[in-house]
């Protein structure tokens, strides 16, 4: 039993229904994986007990014949979703402390289907970052090893890289993310995990720390397509409480999985094709083609004429919208208050507390995007910056709706290269390069996925990217597993717990 941890969600559930173990057994496997691998930095927050109790009632359930689609499987929570009286932090000292009275809907969602919560996973501060290394609890560890330098620890993307490395080490069976311009996707791909960022209003945003209003999007990471269908069908729903949530039916995302891909129609954007791209991402990317081309797909050739524009518009909208969100953390209600200048017993003005407050509670990375965000909304700048920067999001979108007129899905690289050393990192504009592939279906709030599809020469996962229609998921899950189908991906990391 020691090895429960190493199942799908759809193993699991199986496993559970047919009694061959019990959720309290399959929860110490992964409670036991964290522990052992605590060195990853994934888990801000675990809470092992409150989840070997929570298995312990899910048991009960099943006994009884509850048969909850998630019933007795063991999740980690990204440390972004308000979590009732359990410490949520957005992976930032301001917020330390923190503990909600209150349960995001996406979570309430997962608890009402039984889901078991091991804990709060790690992440780029606010969900800044493409790296996971923002974090002021400390870097996250990606358990992959790069064959070429084995000792040095690799980054498992962002935001969401704590709940990649927890997936890809087997210390949960999923867990949830957000996505804002691919924090979802890009950190998927680095960890050989499957990752799914659903259309904009399809999973509530209600108790999820913002980071940008208008992009932020919730869905699961887990390590087959099947797992993430599952995952989704218990996360979206409409939410009177979020004003962005679509009220539309949530259909079994599952429905179409063997469907396979014969008579579809499959786009190429020639405008995916960066200069420096390593030859390796190319080639899978083509490879992938074929294989799609080969049961049945039609391959076209499509272009997305605005792409190159996706990335500088981005990092325009995004740091407007955090500066807005992120005024509201100020030390006074709740989280990180500094402490008053030494010798004094208190701060001389308001101001000052506040300053002081947020200068120390608010990383580099975070500081940055906010001296951003409030320059291009200041009144000399607001047309220049953030109005142009709307209006090529605009072009962005009909573009994909353009396309899709054409294609049933769109096939491109997540990631423009494999994880680098978290030595390695670069730094400014290289870094928000990571995202170039991500983030246009962010832009455009239509669904994508990533799937694992091979290694690099170095030995480490390289993923692509499928786009889809707005809440066409069904379809969506159907041509990734497809391509999962045909990649055969079934390397592990190194660092497997």
């Amino acid at each position: 039993m020691s090895e429960l941890n190493r199942l799908t969600i759809a193993e699991a559930q199986k496993g559970m229904a047919e009694g061959k173990f019990s959720s309290v057994e399959l929860t110490q496997s992964c409670v036991d994986a964290m522990q052992a691998r605590a060195d990853l930095g994934a888990y801000i927050t675990p809470t092992p007990d409150a989840a070997l109790e929570a298995a312990a009632e899910a048991d009960k359930k099943r006994a009884s014949g509850d048969e909850g689609a998630l019933l007795g499987i063991p999740l980690g929570i990204k440390d972004l979703f308000c979590t009732e009286g359990v410490q949520t932090t957005a992976a930032s000292r301001i917020l330390q402390g923190f503990k909600p009275t209150y349960e995001s809907t996406v979570t309430s969602n997962l608890l009402r289907d039984g889901a078991v919560f091991l804990g709060k996973l790690n992440l780029d501060e606010f969900a800044m970052g493409s790296s996971n290394t923002t974090s002021y609890y400390g870097n996250v560890v990606n358990p992959w090893q790069s064959s070429d330098k084995p000792d040095m620890a690799l980054v498992p993307g962002g935001s969401s890289g704590g709940s990649a490395s927890a997936v890809a080490a087997r210390l949960c069976l999923g867990a949830t993310g957000t996505d804002t311009g691919g924090s979802i996707r890009q950190p998927a791909a680095f960890c050989g995990i499957t990752g799914l960022k659903p259309t904009y209003g399809r999973c509530s945003r209600w108790g999820v720390v913002a980071f940008a209003s208008s992009l932020d999007q919730a869905g699961p990471m887990a390590r087959s397509v099947e797992d993430c269908g599952i995952m989704l069908g218990s996360m979206a729903g409409y939410d009177p409480m979020d004003t962005t949530s679509v009220d539309t039916a949530v259909p079994d995302y599952t429905a179409e999985l063997g469907a396979g891909v014969k008579g579809l129609k499959i786009g190429i954007p020639r405008e995916y094709r960066v200069e420096g791209m390593p030859e390796e991402v190319e080639k899978l990317w083509m490879e992938t083609a074929d294989q799609l081309r080969d049961q049945g797909a039609e391959i076209i050739d499509i272009s997305l004429p605005h792409t190159h524009s996706a990335l500088p518009a981005y990092y325009i909208v995004a740091p407007a919208e955090a500066s807005s969100n992120l005024a509201r953390y100020d030390g006074v209600r709740y989280g990180y208050r500094a402490d008053a200048p030494e010798g004094l017993p208190e701060f001389s003005s308001l101001e000052e507390m506040y300053a002081t407050t947020r200068g120390e509670g608010f990383g580099q990375e975070v500081q940055r995007r906010i001296m951003i965000g409030a320059y291009v909304l200041s009144a000399g700048f607001y047309d220049a910056y953030y109005n142009k920067a709307r209006r090529v999001r605009s072009l962005i979108a009909r573009d994909f709706t353009e396309a899709f007129g054409q294609v049933d899905a769109i096939l491109t690289p997540t990631t423009p290269s494999p994880a680098f050393g978290i030595t390695e990192e670069p730094s400014g504009v290289e870094m928000y390069m990571n995202d170039v592939f991500t983030v246009p279906a962010s832009m455009a709030g239509i669904p994508g996925i990533s799937v694992p599809v091979g290694l690099s020469k170095d030995g480490l996962p390289l993923g692509v990217q499928l786009l889809g229609k707005p809440f066409e998921e069904v379809g969506l899950l159907r041509v990734a597993q497809a391509v999962e189908n045909a990649a055969g991906f079934t390397a592990t990391p190194q660092l497997m717990a």
